[in-house]
């Protein structure tokens, strides 16, 4: 035991610059992610912020009974699965789409500059990104609309018609964070071995042949490590992305209303924090028993492809 600790603290020593690093992160991670672990206790209390945690009195499973006796639980419940497993399936393949098209082209210079063009979306806040999409819906003054009218079609409200809306979130989510999954799955493509890719062309196997018999079954690890760690925030509905976006606009609730914005809006009308770590709770055991079952399920298929 002895021996272990003081190999520990001359690694510490002899890193003390990296370890420093990860401080700011260590302390972070403590405060919001374990700190607060104590206050999952208020989703079976009547919380009174006089008597504290853990005075207050206990109302069992009450709490929960505002969401799931709500008519709209389960449509919201629907649309934060329906939309969050259209970010993941449609940015997965648009991200190792592109990696694999990057990867295969010659020209480095393109290739940098339209990397950097495709990460930058990543940076901006979903404020900005509203503002963007608002300069292309518009009823009056969008480009889409003025397209439209172009072609001598009537302008659509967008804003108004919640069957587009699916599809417009899962198109803004995948082209903001397009960005780093693609940076993610490149630097997978990197490391793998050219043996490989030279083995093949010996073969007489075609760019094709290789990218479909070594590229891609090479990222797949990679997939499916960032598919399950998505897959643990399924119920959580991006919030600041709707929010931003579709704001309070009722017209649009029967699509794009997800948990979190649902939440919110009971939250800002009944003022019960108990209520809204009721919902957490839900969100976040969900999310739990996801990623549990789906690891589970991918470490039968294929052990070296699982997260644990």
């Amino acid at each position: 035991m002895k021996k272990s600790r003081s190999g520990f603290l001359r690694e510490i020593r002899s890193n003390g610059s990296a370890y420093l690093l990860i401080v700011p992160a260590a302390i972070y991670t403590l405060v919001f992610g374990y700190f607060t672990l104590p206050y999952m206790l208020i989703a079976f209390q009547k919380f009174n912020f006089k008597t504290g945690l853990f005075n207050s009195d206990w109302v069992g499973f009450d709490n929960f009974k505002f969401f799931f006796s709500s008519p709209r639980a389960w449509e919201v419940t629907f649309n934060t699965l329906k939309l969050n497993f259209l970010f993941i399936i449609v940015g997965t393949i648009a991200a190792m789409a592109l990696a694999i098209l990057f990867n295969e082209l010659r020209s480095r210079w393109f290739s940098r500059v339209t990397q950097s063009t495709i990460l930058f979306p990543h940076f901006l806040s979903w404020v900005i990104v509203s503002y963007i999409i608002y300069s292309l819906l518009s009823t009056d003054y969008g480009i889409l609309n003025r397209i439209l009218a172009f072609f001598h079609v009537d302008p659509i409200n967008w804003y108004a018609s919640p069957k587009y809306w699916t599809w417009i979130l899962t198109i803004a989510a995948v082209w903001k964070d397009l960005g780093m999954n693609l940076v993610i799955y490149l630097a997978a493509i990197t490391g793998i071995d050219d043996s490989y890719y030279e083995a093949g062309r010996i073969d007489g196997a075609t760019r094709w042949q290789l990218i479909r018999h070594i590229t891609i079954p090479l990222m797949l690890p990679t997939v499916s490590i960032l598919t399950l760690l998505a897959l643990g925030k399924i119920m959580y509905g991006s919030f600041d992305m709707i929010y931003a976006i579709v704001k309070d606009n009722g017209l649009l609730y029967p699509t794009v209303d997800v948990i979190d914005t649902y939440v919110f809006r009971s939250l800002r009308t009944i003022g019960n924090p108990a209520q809204a770590m009721a919902v957490g709770l839900y969100q976040s055991v969900v999310g739990f028993i996801l990623v549990w079952g789906s690891n589970k399920i991918v470490k039968k298929v294929n052990p070296d492809h699982a997260l644990f």
